[in-house]
């Protein structure tokens, strides 16, 4: 029994040892990743029908745990949200996308809030990006943005799984599926992109919505926000992830015509 004992140790001071250096590693890994910006492709490239998938979920999650973005062929829009991954369809359903889901586009971070503010008035969505605009130290930084609260009107947008010959953008929103809400509890999450880095992704604000319920969402179009809390990450870093498929390479991403995003 003594010759057992003194063989197991070894065994379970190996285990120990293997899992404190996982758990370094993971802490270090999103350690690495705050107040990052990690894009995949541009935003040029999906404006011009680069629906080719780049990345699976899994991957993605481990570049961050809140974010925007689309699925394989504009399959829906995505909401990345404590480290979950939603999909909202054309139909309004919100699924939670599984690991093995892809993705050709999509922006994601560790969010760290460097700074927050209540929102104890009535805003729509215009009013509410001054309202933020005010308290950023600067516009040339990246920044997170999620805005938690009770919302007298929603507007969001879906689009439908595209066929190849993929179209453009501008093409396949013309099919797209609107939706209305009111009085609704939710989140909305998204980012501010400065001027200068247009054509990787178009300036301003890039917003998603989705319901405290998780039972609704979208791309946001509109909404009055009644009261809520602003929380912002302030970002110092962008990666952006390229690509590797053909039709990435035939694109011409020189347009910067960013109207179908609006």
């Amino acid at each position: 029994m003594r010759n057992v004992r003194k063989s197991i140790r070894p065994i379970a001071a190996l285990v120990i040892v293997t899992v404190f250096v996982l758990v370094v590693s993971w802490q270090l890994s999103q350690k690495n990743y705050k107040g990052t910006l990690y894009q995949v492709s541009v935003m040029n490239a999906l404006l011009q029908g680069g629906f080719e998938p780049a990345v699976d979920i899994k991957t993605l999650k481990k570049h961050g745990d809140f974010g925007i973005g689309t699925f394989e062929a504009l399959d829906g829009e995505m909401v990345v949200l404590a480290g979950n991954v939603y999909q909202i369809r054309s139909d309004g359903s919100v699924h939670v996308a599984l690991d093995t889901a892809r993705s050709p586009f999509a922006m994601v971070t560790f969010f760290d809030a460097s700074r927050r503010a209540v929102v104890d008035k009535p805003f729509d969505l215009e009013n509410m990006k001054k309202f933020i605009d005010n308290f950023l130290p600067t516009k040339n930084i990246v920044y997170a943005v999620k805005i938690e609260g009770r919302f007298d009107h929603v507007k969001t947008r879906s689009v439908p799984r595209q066929e190849k010959p993929y179209r453009t953008l501008a093409e396949a929103v013309k099919e797209q599926s609107v939706f209305e809400l009111s009085a609704v509890e939710g989140v909305v999450v998204g980012f501010i992109i400065p001027g200068y880095m247009k054509g990787a992704h178009p300036s301003g604000y890039h917003l998603h919505f989705l319901s405290a319920d998780r039972k609704s969402g979208g791309h946001l179009l509109d909404c009055k926000i009644n009261r809520g809390v602003v929380s912002i990450d302030d970002m110092y870093q962008y990666q952006i992830v390229l690509p590797k498929d053909n039709q990435f390479f035939r694109l011409d991403l020189s347009s910067d015509d960013a109207s179908a995003e609006k």
